[in-house]
C-alpha cells in the first residue's frame, strides 16, 4: 500500500459514514478506505470518535463519560455556532477575538477529550491485566502446595 500523508475530504466523509453505519473496527475500515490502520485509528482519534482497532477487537469497552464532560458532538455544535457567527459580515474585534478564543478552546477540548478516552482505555486494560495476574498467582501458588504435599507423601513413605 503506497504512502499517503493527508485525508481528502472524500476519504474523510467516506470514513464518517462507514463510522455512522455501524463500522468500528479499524482493520475493516482501513481495508475499505485503503489505509493503514494504524491511519485510520488516528484519524478516528482526530475527529473525537473511540476506535476498537485489532488489538482489542475482542473485547469491546464502553467508556462511560462523566456527565460534566461535553460530548463530541455538544463541543461540535458549539464550534458550528462560532463558525457561523463568524461568517457574519462586520464582526467588531471584540466578537472576532471572542470567536476565536471559542475555536482554540475546541480544538485544546478535542486534545483533552482523545486524551482522556485513551487513559481511560489504559486504566480498563490495567485493570484487567491486574485480574489475570493475580489469577495466574494464585495457580502458581496452587500448584506450589500440591507440589510440597507431593514431596512431602514421598518424604514420609
Amino acid at each position: 500500500m503506497a504512502k499517503k500523508y493527508f485525508w481528502t475530504k472524500e476519504e474523510t466523509d467516506r470514513l464518517r459514514n462507514l463510522w455512522e453505519s455501524g463500522v468500528r473496527d479499524s482493520r475493516v475500515l482501513a481495508e475499505k478506505i485503503g489505509r493503514p490502520s494504524s491511519a485510520v485509528e488516528k484519524k478516528l482519534k482526530r475527529m473525537g470518535l473511540v476506535v476498537v482497532g485489532a488489538r482489542c477487537a475482542k473485547t469491546t469497552t464502553t467508556i462511560k463519560l462523566p456527565e460534566e464532560l461535553p460530548t463530541v458532538e455538544e463541543a461540535l455544535k458549539i464550534l458550528a455556532g462560532a463558525l457561523r457567527a463568524a461568517a457574519e459580515p462586520e464582526l467588531d474585534r471584540v466578537e472576532v477575538q471572542r470567536l476565536q478564543a471559542v475555536a482554540t478552546l475546541a480544538r485544546t477540548y478535542k486534545e483533552l477529550f482523545a486524551d482522556y478516552i485513551d487513559y481511560r482505555l489504559i486504566e480498563i486494560k490495567l485493570v484487567e491485566l491486574e485480574a489475570k495476574y493475580a489469577e495466574i498467582a494464585q495457580k502458581i501458588k496452587g500448584d506450589g502446595k500440591k507440589a510440597k504435599s507431593l514431596s512431602e507423601k514421598r518424604d514420609t513413605a
